[in-house]
């Protein structure tokens, strides 16, 4: 009988390994996807597009983008290549890689650029409509 019980304990404390294991797993794949440029890109593009679209004629903002510049270094890519907006496209590239685009709707003539180094912000200029 308790050849038995050791058994079934046995077997359920291998269950619980291998369970924790796979969890383990998925939540550090989940993590490093999680902290990944294409995840960044999306995020940056996205928003970068809702500023423009619920801006007004000559407006500038200022937006902070530290991750994306220390991510950017860390993939070679140079500071003023991050951010491009060409027509009404917002592209965001943090590696070489990938890349993101988003487009906005309103009919804005923007432009964008990096802040002044050691800065590590873009600036958002809403010149007026095109």
């Amino acid at each position: 009988m308790r050849n038995k019980r050791a058994e079934v304990l046995v077997n359920n404390v291998i269950f619980l390994v291998l369970n924790l294991i796979v969890l383990s797993i998925l939540i550090g794949f989940i993590y490093i996807k999680g902290n990944s440029a294409i995840v960044l890109e999306q995020s940056y593009a996205k928003n970068i597009a809702l500023l423009i679209d619920s801006s007004k004629p000559v407006m500038e903002m200022k937006l902070n983008m530290e991750q994306a510049f220390n991510l950017a270094e860390r993939n070679k890519i140079p500071f003023w290549e991050i951010v491009k907006i060409e027509g009404n496209v917002v592209s965001v590239k943090l590696s070489s890689r990938s890349g993101y685009q988003y487009s906005f709707f309103t009919n804005f003539d923007v432009t964008i650029y990096p802040d002044i180094p050691p800065n590590k912000n873009y600036i958002i200029k809403i010149n007026g409509y095109k």
